[in-house]
């Protein structure tokens, strides 16, 4: 073959599909960038849920990336969000909290720590909200012990 295998066609095209790659797979460092890589509808959808969480939460709370996702702390975990191919996710980051509002989301798909629902239809502001204090009061009282 010859020559320096650095600039064969081939090698340039796989370091370059690796940066890529890379890309892809970084890690945000912060809400913002987390945002700005996501599509719309999921993009809007996901900046409502954001300011519905901020809203409630203590003014106290930081944003944060955790696992890759958008959080939010207080004390420690408060809520996460995040936008895959065919819905939007919140983890209250407690299964309690997704049983204390089980028949507020009916209609929605849940498990024991995620509330699923469409990438083009933000949850109710209401509900999100009363899930955040609710949230938020279950970290006092474990932390009054």
């Amino acid at each position: 073959m010859g020559g320096d295998s650095t600039t064969h066609p081939r090698c340039v095209a796989w370091r370059c599909k690796i940066t890529l790659m890379e890309k892809a797979n970084a890690v945000p460092k912060d809400i913002d960038e987390y945002l700005a890589g996501i599509p719309e509808p999921a993009r809007g959808t996901l900046q409502k849920i954001r300011a519905m969480i901020r809203s409630a939460a203590p003014p106290e709370a930081t944003e944060a990336i955790s696992y890759g996702m958008p959080a939010f702390r207080y004390k420690g975990p408060l809520m996460a969000f995040a936008a895959f191919k065919n819905h939007c996710s919140l983890f209250p980051m407690s299964g309690s909290v997704i049983e204390q509002f089980q028949d507020e989301l009916k209609g929605y798909h849940t498990s024991k720590g995620t509330l699923q629902f469409p990438v083009d239809k933000p949850l109710p502001a209401a509900l999100v909200k009363k899930m955040v204090k609710a949230r938020v009061a279950q970290i006092e009282q474990k932390e009054r012990g």
